[in-house]
C-alpha cells in the first residue's frame, strides 16, 4: 500500500491525550518537552494537529479562543510544529491556514520568532508589538516594594476576572479560573481592599515563568514579581511588552538578562485590544 502524501493527511482536533505526542514533537524540534504548559493549552484551547503513519504527529499548534465561546472575539495562535524530517515542505503553512478558516472572522494574535515571522507575513499576519523574553535569578537588593501584596484566594476570583477583562479586553474566564491549579504562585496586589494587579508563577521545566503579569502601573509590577520571586530559588522568566522600558530596566538591574525578543503580530485588527499600559506580560506567549 502507498504511503498517503502529506498535503493528503488530515488534520484534526487534539485532545489532552495527545500530551506525550505534542511533547516529543517539541522535543524533536530541540525544544524542551515543556509537557506542564502543553497540557494547559489542551485544556484551555484547541489543539489541531496532523498524524505521521509511521507515529507521532508530523506537525502540532494550539488556539486559544477569548470572548463568548460560540464567537470568539480574539483567538491566539502558539506552539505551531512541524517534526524536523518533514520540515520546510509546506506543512506549517497549510495548518495556518486551515486554523485562520476555521476561526472564521475572528481577529488572530501571535507571537512570532524572527525564523516563524516569513510564513506569517505571507499568511497576512502584520507586526505590531514586540516582547523581550528575560530569565534569571531575581536580586532583591535596594528594592523596598511600594505596594503591598498577599497571595491570592478563592474570595478574590469575581476581581481578578473583573481587572483581567478590563486590561486584556476579552473574557478570559477559562484562562483565569485554571491558574490557580496551572501555576505556583497565585498573588495579587492591593491598595485600600482593592485589588490593582495580580500575576502567577508557573514551573517550566527549570523555571519559574511569571505571567499572567497585570498591574495598575510599574510600580506595581514591580512589587507582583519581587513578591513571587522571594519564595522560589528557581530563575525566573518572563515576555515584557517592551513597550515597559522602566521595567525592563528594572528586571536587568536586579538580575535577569535578555534572551530573546518575539513580534507580536495580529490578523484582521490593526492593535490587541484592551489597556496594553495595565498588561506587562502574558500567561504564555502561546495563548497570547
Amino acid at each position: 500500500m502507498s504511503t498517503p502524501s502529506l498535503a493528503d493527511l488530515p488534520i484534526r482536533r487534539l485532545t489532552p491525550r495527545d500530551l506525550a505526542a505534542c511533547a516529543d514533537l517539541s522535543e524533536d524540534r530541540g525544544w524542551p518537552r515543556e509537557e506542564h504548559k502543553w497540557g494547559f493549552l489542551l485544556t484551555s484551547g484547541k489543539g489541531y494537529g496532523i498524524d505521521d503513519p509511521d507515529g507521532g504527529l508530523v506537525s502540532a499548534c494550539v488556539v486559544t479562543e477569548y470572548g463568548p465561546q460560540d464567537r470568539p472575539e480574539l483567538g491566539a495562535i502558539g506552539m505551531v510544529l512541524v517534526a524536523e524530517r518533514h520540515a520546510r515542505k509546506g506543512i506549517g503553512r497549510r495548518l495556518m491556514r486551515h486554523v485562520i478558516a476555521a476561526m472564521g472572522t475572528a481577529p488572530l494574535t501571535l507571537h512570532a520568532t524572527p525564523n516563524g515571522r516569513p510564513l506569517y507575513e505571507e499568511l497576512g499576519f502584520k507586526v505590531t508589538g514586540r516582547a523581550e523574553m528575560v530569565r534569571g535569578h531575581f536580586t532583591a537588593a535596594a528594592y523596598e516594594p511600594a505596594v503591598a501584596t498577599r497571595p491570592a484566594t478563592a474570595e478574590d476570583l469575581t476581581a481578578i476576572l473583573r481587572l483581567d477583562e478590563e486590561v486584556f479586553g476579552a473574557d478570559r474566564t477559562h484562562i483565569v479560573t485554571r491558574l490557580p491549579a496551572f501555576a505556583d504562585q497565585l498573588r495579587v496586589a492591593e491598595e485600600d481592599g482593592r485589588i490593582i494587579g495580580y500575576a502567577g508563577a508557573w514551573r517550566n521545566m527549570d523555571n519559574h515563568v511569571v505571567g499572567p503579569l497585570v498591574a495598575r502601573d510599574t510600580e506595581t509590577a514591580k512589587a507582583l514579581i519581587a513578591s513571587l520571586a522571594a519564595r522560589t530559588d528557581l530563575r525566573l522568566r518572563t515576555d515584557i511588552d517592551v513597550r515597559h522600558g522602566e521595567l525592563l530596566t528594572w528586571v536587568k538591574d536586579h538580575g535577569l538578562a535578555s534572551v530573546a525578543f518575539n513580534s507580536v503580530m495580529t490578523y484582521g485588527i490593526s492593535e490587541l485590544p484592551g489597556d496594553w499600559r495595565r498588561r506587562f506580560a502574558p500567561v504564555t506567549v502561546a495563548a497570547g
